[in-house]
């Protein structure tokens, strides 16, 4: 009975000294938050951490931009100082993830929706206008489309050969690289549904989901799609230096740099904050930050950071985050949020 209270209480010893001891080496605890992840997401973690630093002093949380995938990854590694106590995140934690998480011990994950988000589809303010249809999107990007009735390697290579009332110039399309989560969204809301709009790929998804699910998300390797990196700002410099480029990004990087693009419209939808709040714009989407519970208590400052975050005065309509483009939710579901942050409420397995 005495040997197994001591192996208890060394368990509890290493996990208290894995949370807050060393950081592989230094010999130093590490006493501030970091958060890592989207890059979407990115600017609003950031600014939060800006208030919560001046607010409540001490160390200035960590942010990182490795994209939701390779945020949540790192999330993912284990308890302790040497892994994130956030992650941001532009689409939600897939199952796989959450095993992944499960795997190495993070087994109370909560989250957090803290706003909302379009994905936009953009071009120089001096370029060419564009209306797309979500089966436009997928025609000009997909790697494989039908072609007399069978699915063959894409052939288009002018916006006027997918839609005549598209502009008569070349397919150049500079987007997010599979680590981030504005991919994963744009080919979930804009490529799946628009490969379903053509006949032979509704009877595809019909007859073999996962057959569908692969065509209609491999996007084209031929240099018509350039993944541009992380940097949504990349994109938009992009866009201003090349004539004609289209560019795929996060509607809050297209508020603040109105001045040098325009966003196209989606099935003759804009995005706005009201088309994206209501649902409306065809790539709406959701964001969130996970947070590891067993760090709550552990790293200074975590659980009131996670206040910020989630408070009327940063993720709330009128609130500072706002400002820098985040749609916000509706009071109730952000009254909702911020119950679950200070209950610590874990989340369920993903479907």
């Amino acid at each position: 009975m005495i040997r197994t209270l001591l192996a208890a209480g060394a368990a509890l010893c290493t996990l208290a000294l894995a949370a807050c001891g060393d950081t592989g080496g230094t010999g130093q605890a590490r006493n501030g938050v970091w958060a890592a992840g989207s890059s979407t997401v990115f600017p609003f973690t950031t600014r939060v951490a800006e208030t919560f630093s001046r607010n409540q002093g001490g160390a200035t949380p960590r942010v990182e931009a490795l994209g939701t995938g390779g945020g949540i990854q790192a999330f993912c590694q284990g308890i302790g100082p040497a892994t994130p106590d956030v992650a941001n995140a532009s689409r939600r934690m897939t199952a796989s993830e959450f095993d992944m998480c499960a795997q190495n011990g993070v087994t109370e994950i909560i989250e957090l929706q803290i706003g909302y988000d379009g994905i936009v589809v953009a071009t120089a303010r001096s370029g060419a206008s564009f209306d797309l249809r979500l089966q436009d999107m997928y025609l000009a990007l997909a790697k494989e489309v039908p072609v007399n009735g069978a699915l063959a390697v894409n052939p288009a290579t002018q916006w006027s050969q997918i839609n005549s009332a598209l502009p008569a110039q070349r397919i150049q399309v500079y987007g997010p690289p599979p680590t981030s989560g504005t991919r994963d969204a744009f080919l979930e809301l804009g490529m799946g549904p628009g490969a379903e709009r053509l006949p032979e790929l509704a009877a595809l998804k019909a007859s073999d989901e996962d057959r569908f699910e692969a065509v209609s998300h491999t996007l084209r390797e031929d240099g018509l799609w350039i993944d541009a990196g992380e940097n949504d700002n990349a994109i938009l410099q992009t866009l201003t230096r090349t004539p004609g480029a289209v560019g795929v990004f996060g509607y809050s990087f297209l508020e603040q740099n109105r001045d040098a693009v325009k966003a196209e419209t989606i099935d003759g939808i804009a995005p706005s904050v009201e088309t994206i709040a209501d649902g409306s714009y065809p790539l709406a989407r959701s964001l969130f930050i996970y947070v590891k519970k067993a760090h709550i208590g552990v790293i200074p400052g975590l659980q009131e950071f996670v206040n910020e975050f989630v408070s009327d005065a940063s993720a709330g309509r009128g609130g500072y985050l706002e400002d820098r483009g985040l749609i916000p939710l509706q009071p109730e579901e952000l009254v909702r949020q911020r119950q679950i942050a200070q209950s610590g409420t874990a989340m369920a397995r993903p479907e």
